[in-house]
């Protein structure tokens, strides 16, 4: 078993304002593009799903809303609490209504569907497209966010 090494000036890496840095929190780019894919495939399969699903256009509406719905809020979540992480203000009435909206987009989906008259598989289908797409959603969210945080850093 090698002992452990201590940390002198030959093995401390110096980054040099020409070279670039390996910036640990940086989001790599396949968990970006995983991301954006991840988020395009729920969106889309929920999509086409209304599309072909045998229902009245003001039930498709309502799926549709609560997809654009659920988006937003958990976009607006991941920010709050990132916001307050990073010590930046954030009200507690945006932060409430944040977390409010997120669950009330997930409870009405959960009701919609409880009631809706469609197959189990369709009701399944329906539940794991929008869980798939508001996670994604969080992931491109916070990826956007650290790039930029990173990219602001690099040009100060």
């Amino acid at each position: 078993m090698e002992p452990l090494k201590v940390k002198t000036d030959d093995n401390t890496v110096v980054a040099k304002h020409e070279e670039k840095t390996h910036h640990p929190f940086k989001p790599t780019s396949a968990f970006v593009g995983a991301s954006w894919f991840a988020l395009i495939v729920g969106v889309l399969a929920y999509c086409i799903g209304l599309w072909n699903a045998d229902m009245n256009l003001n039930e498709k509406g309502y799926y549709f809303t609560i997809l654009l719905f659920g988006l937003f809020a958990v976009i607006s979540v991941q920010k709050s609490v990132r916001d307050r992480a990073e010590g930046l203000p954030v009200t507690d009435l945006y932060y409430g209504l944040s977390w409010f909206a997120t669950l009330a987009a997930m409870i009405l989906l959960t009701i919609g569907l409880w009631n809706a008259e469609l197959l189990l598989s369709e009701k399944g289908f329906y539940a794991m497209s929008f869980c798939l797409s508001i996670f994604a959603a969080i992931a491109v969210q916070k990826n956007t966010r650290d790039t930029k945080l990173l990219e602001d850093k690099e040009t100060t």
